[in-house]
């Protein structure tokens, strides 16, 4: 068990380091970085504070302390990735929005032009 708890350790820990490390060169918002920065620490805290992590066990009713953090961090994972889907749909519409605009005004300073010649 504690060498699994290590190992979750271990990850968390790098999940901070990249994290951070693209923050600084600025490949990821720090918007959206927090939400990882704070997932990972999390993930961190749950890996060392074992009595914690046994009241969540027991609060969750699984037999295994790792079988409850990777429980719980699968499932934080698999809503920061809906999240991010969220705003890239989002994105996405914005972009599609943007360029109608952008078709539009073109129609409209080609009229233009064609209307003074």
């Amino acid at each position: 068990m504690d060498r699994l708890l290590n190992v979750t350790t271990a990850i968390s820990i790098v999940l901070l380091v990249m994290v951070l490390f693209s923050v600084r060169r600025a490949h990821i918002r720090p918007e959206y970085s927090v939400t990882w920065l704070i997932a990972a620490g999390a993930m961190l805290v749950l890996s060392r504070v074992h009595g914690l992590l046994d009241l969540l066990r027991k609060a969750i009713g699984l037999p295994d302390s790792p079988l409850a953090l990777f429980l719980i961090g699968g499932s934080v994972f698999i809503l920061l990735s809906f999240r991010f889907s969220v705003i890239v749909s989002g994105l996405r519409d914005n972009n599609i929005a943007l360029a109608q605009r952008l078709a539009i005004l073109e129609y409209r300073l080609q009229s233009l032009e064609e209307n003074e010649e």
